[in-house]
C-alpha cells in the first residue's frame, strides 16, 4: 500500500519513520508542512491523488495545550478541518486513516479508566479542537480508526520525560504536580500499534492507547531521575492549584485498553519498561 504519514517530524512521525523498514512491503509517504501543507484541501487532494494513496496516518497536529487557548483559530485549522480534507480526499481513493486523538477529549472527573464509549467532555481549546476533529474524520471516512492517546514521550522533540532530565541536571529542587494522574506513553510502542493495525486490516473505530500502569506526574518524574542516574535533585509534590496553566488538564486521564489488545491481538509494555528502553537511547545519543 502507498501510505501517507502527516506530521512525520514530530514524536511519532518520527517513530514511524523507524519502523518503515521492518515494513518494507509498503510504500510510506513521509510528509510534513514543507512537503504537504494540510490545511490546504486542493493540495492534499492533489497529493492523495497523484501518489495514489492508499491510507493516511494524520501524526500533525497543533499541540501546544496551553497556548491553543490563544491561538484557537489556527488549533481549529490544524486540529478539525486538516483532518477533514485529510479523511474526505482518503475516501475518494476508498482508503483508510488512522487519525491520532488525545485523553483531553474527556475533563478527567473520571475514578475508572475511559473507556471509548464514554461521552467526551472536553475543558480546554486543545480538547474541543481534537474532539471536533474526530467527528470529521469518522464523517468524511468509512474506514477511519481515531487512537486515543495520552502523556506522550520519545527521543524526538521536546517531552516531559527530556525536560525533566534538562532539569533535574540544572536545579537542586523541583516541584512537580502529583494530582493528576494517567498513563505515560512511549511513541515507539504507539507506533508499533499503529503499523500492527495496518498489517492486519484497520477496523474502524475508536480506540484508547498508552503504556499500561497508572502513576502521577510527580510519580513519573521521581522514575525518571532515577533511571537517568540524577540523585542531586529534590522533587517535591504541588497541588494543580499550586500551578496554574491557562488550559485546564485532566486530573484523572487513565484510558481503558481492552479493544486496541483484543482486536489486534497486541501486547501493551508496562510504562516502567518502556520509559528504560527510551532513556537508555537518550543517554547513548549523549556519548
Amino acid at each position: 500500500m502507498n501510505i501517507l504519514i502527516t506530521g512525520c517530524n514530530g514524536q511519532l512521525g518520527n517513530e514511524i519513520q523507524l519502523l518503515e523498514a521492518e515494513n518494507a512491503q509498503h510504500t510510506f509517504f513521509n510528509t510534513d508542512v514543507k512537503e504537504l501543507d494540510i490545511t490546504n484541501q486542493q493540495a492534499i487532494n492533489q497529493f492523495v491523488q497523484e501518489n495514489k494513496i492508499d491510507g493516511i496516518v494524520n501524526c500533525a497536529a497543533f499541540t501546544a495545550v496551553d497556548k491553543a487557548e490563544s491561538s484557537k483559530q489556527l488549533c481549529t485549522a490544524l486540529n478539525s478541518e486538516a483532518p477533514a480534507y485529510l479523511a474526505a480526499a482518503i475516501q475518494e481513493r476508498g482508503g483508510f486513516m488512522v487519525q491520532i486523538s488525545t485523553d483531553y477529549v474527556f475533563d478527567g472527573t473520571h475514578h475508572t479508566p475511559y473507556v471509548e464509549t464514554d461521552k467526551p467532555c472536553p475543558d480546554s481549546v486543545y480538547g474541543f479542537t481534537k474532539l471536533a476533529g474526530e467527528v470529521a474524520v469518522q464523517r468524511f471516512c468509512k474506514r477511519t480508526m481515531i487512537i486515543r492517546t495520552a502523556w506522550l514521550y520519545s527521543t524526538f522533540g521536546n517531552n516531559f520525560v527530556k525536560t525533566m532530565i534538562r532539569l533535574g541536571r540544572e536545579k537542586a529542587e523541583l516541584g512537580v504536580i502529583f494530582d493528576q494522574i494517567g498513563s505515560p506513553t512511549y511513541a515507539h510502542d504507539l507506533a508499533v500499534a499503529i503499523l500492527t493495525a495496518i498489517n492486519k486490516g484497520v477496523q474502524p473505530g475508536v480506540y484508547h492507547f498508552s503504556n499500561e500502569g497508572v502513576i502521577s506526574w510527580y510519580d513519573f518524574t521521581k522514575a525518571i531521575h532515577r533511571i537517568a542516574g540524577i540523585k542531586n535533585c529534590h522533587v517535591k509534590p504541588l497541588h494543580t492549584k499550586e500551578y496554574p496553566t491557562p488550559a485546564n488538564r485532566p486530573n484523572y486521564s487513565v484510558l481503558d485498553k481492552t479493544k486496541i489488545k483484543n482486536t489486534y491481538g497486541i501486547e501493551i509494555p508496562y510504562w516502567e519498561e518502556s520509559l528504560e528502553t527510551c532513556i537508555e537511547k537518550l543517554l547513548s545519543e549523549e556519548k
